[in-house]
Protein backbone atom coordinates (compact mmCIF):
# COMPACT_ATOMS: atom_id res chain seq x y z
CA UNK A 1 0.00 0.00 0.00
CA UNK A 2 3.01 2.33 0.59
CA UNK A 3 3.95 1.77 -2.99
CA UNK A 4 0.65 2.65 -4.23
CA UNK A 5 0.29 5.78 -1.69
CA UNK A 6 3.74 7.20 -2.94
CA UNK A 7 2.69 6.63 -6.57
CA UNK A 8 -0.56 8.53 -6.29
CA UNK A 9 1.42 11.06 -4.78
CA UNK A 10 3.60 11.36 -7.05
CA UNK A 11 0.69 11.56 -9.77
CA UNK A 12 -0.78 14.08 -8.01
CA UNK A 13 1.96 16.61 -8.10
CA UNK A 14 1.98 16.29 -11.43
CA UNK A 15 -1.62 17.35 -11.92
CA UNK A 16 -0.81 20.35 -9.66
CA UNK A 17 2.26 21.46 -11.93
CA UNK A 18 0.01 20.97 -14.91
CA UNK A 19 -2.86 23.08 -13.89
CA UNK A 20 -0.47 25.74 -12.63
CA UNK A 21 1.09 25.76 -16.14
CA UNK A 22 -2.32 26.07 -18.07
CA UNK A 23 -3.69 29.02 -15.61
CA UNK A 24 -0.47 30.77 -15.61
CA UNK A 25 -0.79 30.79 -19.71
CA UNK A 26 -4.58 31.38 -19.42
CA UNK A 27 -4.39 34.19 -17.46
CA UNK A 28 -2.21 35.85 -19.65
CA UNK A 29 -4.03 34.68 -22.76
CA UNK A 30 -6.79 36.46 -21.06
CA UNK A 31 -5.72 40.32 -21.80
CA UNK A 32 -3.11 42.48 -20.82
CA UNK A 33 -3.70 43.72 -17.16
CA UNK A 34 -1.55 47.54 -18.26
CA UNK A 35 -4.15 48.82 -19.58
CA UNK A 36 -7.18 48.24 -16.96
CA UNK A 37 -4.10 49.75 -14.74
CA UNK A 38 -3.27 52.41 -16.61
CA UNK A 39 -6.92 53.36 -18.24
CA UNK A 40 -7.08 54.63 -22.36
CA UNK A 41 -5.08 57.69 -22.09
CA UNK A 42 -1.58 55.43 -20.50
CA UNK A 43 1.23 56.25 -23.22
CA UNK A 44 3.18 53.43 -24.85
CA UNK A 45 6.04 54.40 -22.38
CA UNK A 46 3.47 54.06 -19.70
CA UNK A 47 1.96 50.81 -20.27
CA UNK A 48 6.20 49.51 -20.76
CA UNK A 49 6.92 50.79 -17.73
CA UNK A 50 3.95 49.00 -15.92
CA UNK A 51 4.95 45.64 -17.60
CA UNK A 52 8.76 45.93 -16.42
CA UNK A 53 7.06 46.95 -12.75
CA UNK A 54 4.98 43.63 -13.04
CA UNK A 55 7.70 41.57 -14.68
CA UNK A 56 5.43 40.77 -17.79
CA UNK A 57 7.77 42.51 -20.32
CA UNK A 58 10.51 39.06 -19.80
CA UNK A 59 9.14 36.03 -21.47
CA UNK A 60 6.78 33.42 -20.79
CA UNK A 61 9.12 30.76 -19.47
CA UNK A 62 11.14 33.25 -17.46
CA UNK A 63 7.84 34.50 -15.70
CA UNK A 64 6.70 30.84 -15.06
CA UNK A 65 9.93 29.96 -13.75
CA UNK A 66 10.04 33.33 -11.10
CA UNK A 67 6.72 32.25 -10.23
CA UNK A 68 7.50 28.97 -9.46
CA UNK A 69 10.70 29.89 -7.47
CA UNK A 70 8.38 32.07 -5.28
CA UNK A 71 5.99 29.47 -4.31
CA UNK A 72 9.03 27.44 -3.35
CA UNK A 73 9.29 30.09 -0.84
CA UNK A 74 5.52 30.34 0.28
CA UNK A 75 5.64 33.77 -1.85
CA UNK A 76 2.11 33.88 -3.90
CA UNK A 77 3.30 37.43 -4.79
CA UNK A 78 0.92 40.82 -4.34
CA UNK A 79 -2.61 40.92 -5.63
CA UNK A 80 -2.05 43.91 -8.89
CA UNK A 81 -6.31 44.76 -8.02
CA UNK A 82 -5.97 44.96 -3.96
CA UNK A 83 -2.09 45.88 -3.72
CA UNK A 84 -2.36 43.08 -1.00
CA UNK A 85 -0.10 39.84 -0.16
CA UNK A 86 -2.28 37.41 -2.33
CA UNK A 87 -2.17 34.66 0.64
CA UNK A 88 -3.46 37.46 3.39
CA UNK A 89 -6.28 37.95 0.87
CA UNK A 90 -7.13 34.19 0.40
CA UNK A 91 -7.08 33.58 3.79
CA UNK A 92 -9.22 36.14 4.68
CA UNK A 93 -12.04 34.95 2.32
CA UNK A 94 -11.16 30.53 2.78
CA UNK A 95 -12.80 29.51 5.85
CA UNK A 96 -16.23 31.28 4.55
CA UNK A 97 -15.81 29.47 1.34
CA UNK A 98 -15.21 26.41 3.45
CA UNK A 99 -18.48 27.11 5.72
CA UNK A 100 -20.25 26.92 2.70
CA UNK A 101 -18.93 23.83 1.67
CA UNK A 102 -18.95 21.70 4.51
CA UNK A 103 -22.47 22.80 5.26
CA UNK A 104 -23.56 21.53 1.38
CA UNK A 105 -21.41 18.45 1.44
CA UNK A 106 -22.89 17.21 4.90
CA UNK A 107 -26.86 18.28 3.64
CA UNK A 108 -26.02 16.69 0.63
CA UNK A 109 -24.70 13.27 2.10
CA UNK A 110 -27.11 12.71 4.99
CA UNK A 111 -30.56 13.66 2.67
CA UNK A 112 -29.17 12.26 -0.12
CA UNK A 113 -28.43 8.93 1.36
CA UNK A 114 -31.80 8.93 3.55
CA UNK A 115 -33.62 9.51 0.34
CA UNK A 116 -32.05 7.13 -1.40
CA UNK A 117 -31.96 4.36 0.85
CA UNK A 118 -35.99 5.00 1.43
CA UNK A 119 -36.76 4.86 -2.04
CA UNK A 120 -34.55 1.48 -2.48
CA UNK A 121 -36.73 -0.13 0.44
CA UNK A 122 -40.33 0.98 -0.59
CA UNK A 123 -39.45 0.59 -4.31
CA UNK A 124 -42.51 1.28 -6.64
CA UNK A 125 -43.87 3.13 -4.11
CA UNK A 126 -45.72 6.35 -4.35
CA UNK A 127 -42.79 8.28 -2.37
CA UNK A 128 -40.29 6.04 -4.46
CA UNK A 129 -42.18 7.67 -7.70
CA UNK A 130 -41.76 11.09 -6.02
CA UNK A 131 -37.96 10.48 -4.85
CA UNK A 132 -37.21 9.57 -8.42
CA UNK A 133 -39.00 12.90 -9.73
CA UNK A 134 -37.36 15.09 -7.78
CA UNK A 135 -34.11 13.89 -8.27
CA UNK A 136 -34.68 13.61 -12.10
CA UNK A 137 -36.01 17.62 -11.82
CA UNK A 138 -32.81 18.37 -9.11
CA UNK A 139 -30.43 17.23 -11.43
CA UNK A 140 -31.38 19.41 -14.46
CA UNK A 141 -31.75 22.75 -12.76
CA UNK A 142 -29.53 25.04 -12.71
CA UNK A 143 -28.02 26.49 -9.40
CA UNK A 144 -27.93 29.80 -10.04
CA UNK A 145 -32.06 29.78 -11.23
CA UNK A 146 -33.14 27.49 -7.94
CA UNK A 147 -30.66 30.52 -5.79
CA UNK A 148 -32.75 33.36 -7.21
CA UNK A 149 -36.00 31.36 -6.59
CA UNK A 150 -35.15 30.56 -2.94
CA UNK A 151 -34.24 33.91 -2.44
CA UNK A 152 -37.69 35.46 -3.56
CA UNK A 153 -39.52 32.74 -1.59
CA UNK A 154 -37.62 32.17 1.60
CA UNK A 155 -35.63 35.71 1.72
CA UNK A 156 -38.40 38.43 0.35
CA UNK A 157 -41.68 37.16 0.46
CA UNK A 158 -41.53 34.66 3.53
CA UNK A 159 -38.83 36.66 5.29
CA UNK A 160 -37.16 33.27 6.82
CA UNK A 161 -33.38 33.83 5.92
CA UNK A 162 -31.15 37.09 4.81
CA UNK A 163 -31.39 37.74 0.83
CA UNK A 164 -27.27 37.91 0.98
CA UNK A 165 -24.00 38.39 3.12
CA UNK A 166 -22.80 36.14 5.96
CA UNK A 167 -23.83 38.25 9.05
CA UNK A 168 -25.85 36.32 10.87
CA UNK A 169 -25.73 32.29 11.26
CA UNK A 170 -28.90 31.39 9.66
CA UNK A 171 -27.47 33.14 5.88
CA UNK A 172 -26.10 30.06 5.03
CA UNK A 173 -28.87 27.95 4.54
CA UNK A 174 -30.00 29.16 1.61
CA UNK A 175 -26.62 29.22 -0.36
CA UNK A 176 -25.70 25.62 0.85
CA UNK A 177 -29.05 24.33 -0.15
CA UNK A 178 -28.51 25.55 -3.61
CA UNK A 179 -25.00 24.81 -3.48
CA UNK A 180 -26.06 20.45 -2.40
CA UNK A 181 -29.33 20.50 -4.50
CA UNK A 182 -27.20 18.78 -7.63
CA UNK A 183 -24.77 16.57 -5.34
CA UNK A 184 -27.98 15.41 -3.32
CA UNK A 185 -29.92 14.19 -6.18
CA UNK A 186 -26.92 12.31 -7.87
CA UNK A 187 -26.08 10.93 -4.55
CA UNK A 188 -30.37 9.87 -3.52
CA UNK A 189 -29.98 8.33 -7.20
CA UNK A 190 -26.81 6.19 -6.24
CA UNK A 191 -27.67 5.07 -3.36
CA UNK A 192 -30.72 3.50 -4.74
CA UNK A 193 -29.28 1.80 -7.42
CA UNK A 194 -26.68 0.25 -5.41
CA UNK A 195 -29.11 -0.61 -2.52
CA UNK A 196 -30.99 -2.41 -4.87
CA UNK A 197 -29.07 -3.75 -6.57
CA UNK A 198 -27.75 -5.27 -3.37
CA UNK A 199 -31.23 -6.62 -2.25
CA UNK A 200 -31.01 -8.51 -5.05
CA UNK A 201 -27.75 -10.60 -4.58
CA UNK A 202 -27.52 -14.08 -3.80
CA UNK A 203 -26.16 -13.64 -0.73
CA UNK A 204 -29.14 -11.31 0.63
CA UNK A 205 -31.77 -13.91 -0.32
CA UNK A 206 -29.77 -16.96 1.30
CA UNK A 207 -29.33 -14.10 4.54
CA UNK A 208 -33.32 -13.66 4.48
CA UNK A 209 -33.86 -17.04 4.06
CA UNK A 210 -31.73 -18.27 7.67
CA UNK A 211 -34.21 -16.08 9.38
CA UNK A 212 -31.47 -13.07 10.10
CA UNK A 213 -34.09 -9.62 10.75
CA UNK A 214 -34.41 -7.54 7.58
CA UNK A 215 -33.07 -4.03 9.31
CA UNK A 216 -30.03 -6.29 10.25
CA UNK A 217 -29.12 -6.96 6.70
CA UNK A 218 -30.20 -3.78 4.95
CA UNK A 219 -27.68 -2.17 7.98
CA UNK A 220 -25.08 -4.57 8.64
CA UNK A 221 -24.80 -5.84 4.63
CA UNK A 222 -26.92 -4.18 1.93
CA UNK A 223 -25.44 -0.69 3.15
CA UNK A 224 -22.60 -1.07 3.70
CA UNK A 225 -21.98 -2.54 0.51
CA UNK A 226 -23.74 0.04 -1.61
CA UNK A 227 -20.83 2.23 0.62
CA UNK A 228 -18.31 2.18 -2.12
CA UNK A 229 -20.29 3.70 -4.82
CA UNK A 230 -21.91 6.19 -2.92
CA UNK A 231 -18.29 7.27 -1.20
CA UNK A 232 -16.74 7.16 -4.99
CA UNK A 233 -19.32 9.67 -5.80
CA UNK A 234 -19.59 11.62 -3.22
CA UNK A 235 -15.77 12.47 -3.32
CA UNK A 236 -16.55 13.83 -6.95
CA UNK A 237 -19.38 15.69 -5.65
CA UNK A 238 -17.33 17.71 -3.27
CA UNK A 239 -15.09 18.06 -5.83
CA UNK A 240 -17.98 19.63 -7.38
CA UNK A 241 -18.55 21.44 -4.79
CA UNK A 242 -15.35 23.02 -4.25
CA UNK A 243 -15.26 24.36 -7.58
CA UNK A 244 -19.50 25.44 -7.84
CA UNK A 245 -18.98 27.82 -4.93
CA UNK A 246 -18.41 30.65 -7.42
CA UNK A 247 -22.01 30.70 -8.69
CA UNK A 248 -23.82 30.50 -5.74
CA UNK A 249 -21.44 32.69 -3.73
CA UNK A 250 -22.29 35.38 -6.71
CA UNK A 251 -25.71 34.80 -6.08
CA UNK A 252 -25.92 35.13 -2.40
CA UNK A 253 -23.27 37.71 -2.31
CA UNK A 254 -21.17 35.26 0.21
CA UNK A 255 -17.54 36.62 1.08
CA UNK A 256 -16.17 33.46 0.26
CA UNK A 257 -13.06 32.53 -2.63
CA UNK A 258 -15.17 32.06 -4.94
CA UNK A 259 -16.86 35.53 -5.39
CA UNK A 260 -13.00 36.76 -4.51
CA UNK A 261 -11.68 34.84 -7.80
CA UNK A 262 -14.57 36.13 -9.91
CA UNK A 263 -13.30 39.71 -9.17
CA UNK A 264 -9.87 38.47 -9.76
CA UNK A 265 -10.90 37.45 -13.48
CA UNK A 266 -12.47 40.33 -13.87
CA UNK A 267 -9.60 42.86 -13.00
CA UNK A 268 -7.14 39.95 -14.43
CA UNK A 269 -5.36 39.90 -11.10
CA UNK A 270 -3.03 37.53 -12.54
CA UNK A 271 -1.26 36.24 -8.86
CA UNK A 272 -4.55 35.94 -7.24
CA UNK A 273 -5.91 33.62 -9.86
CA UNK A 274 -3.09 31.69 -9.68
CA UNK A 275 -3.20 31.53 -6.38
CA UNK A 276 -6.35 30.71 -5.32
CA UNK A 277 -7.41 27.97 -8.09
CA UNK A 278 -3.70 26.43 -7.32
CA UNK A 279 -5.58 26.33 -3.89
CA UNK A 280 -8.83 24.68 -5.15
CA UNK A 281 -6.50 22.37 -7.73
CA UNK A 282 -4.51 21.02 -4.00
CA UNK A 283 -7.59 20.82 -2.15
CA UNK A 284 -9.23 18.25 -5.17
CA UNK A 285 -6.29 15.84 -5.71
CA UNK A 286 -5.52 15.37 -2.57
CA UNK A 287 -9.10 14.57 -1.53
CA UNK A 288 -9.36 12.36 -4.62
CA UNK A 289 -6.18 10.38 -3.06
CA UNK A 290 -8.22 10.47 0.98
CA UNK A 291 -10.90 8.82 -1.48
CA UNK A 292 -9.25 5.94 -2.84
CA UNK A 293 -7.62 5.29 0.48
CA UNK A 294 -11.14 5.40 2.23
CA UNK A 295 -12.36 2.58 -0.11
CA UNK A 296 -9.67 0.01 1.89
CA UNK A 297 -11.77 1.00 4.77
CA UNK A 298 -14.94 0.49 3.74
CA UNK A 299 -14.13 -3.22 2.31
CA UNK A 300 -10.98 -4.72 3.96
CA UNK A 301 -11.47 -6.92 0.27
CA UNK A 302 -9.96 -4.29 -1.91
CA UNK A 303 -5.77 -4.64 -2.22
CA UNK A 304 -3.81 -1.58 -3.22
CA UNK A 305 -1.12 -2.29 -6.20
Amino acid sequence: MTRYVLKRIGLALLAIIGVSIFVFVAARLSGDVTYLLAGDAATPAELAAIRHQLGLDQPLWVQYALFLNALAHGNFGDSIHYHTPVIDLIGQRVAASLELTVVAFLTALVFGISLGAAAALTRGSAFDIAIRGFVAVAQSMPNFWFGLIAIIVFAVNLGWFPTSGAAVPQAVVLPALTLALFPLAAIARVTRSAMLETLGAEYTRYLRAKGVPYRVIVAKHVLRNALIPITALAGVQLGFLLGGTVIVESVFAWPGLGSLMVDAMQSRDYPLIQAGTLLVSILLVFLNLAVDMLFGVIDPRIRYV
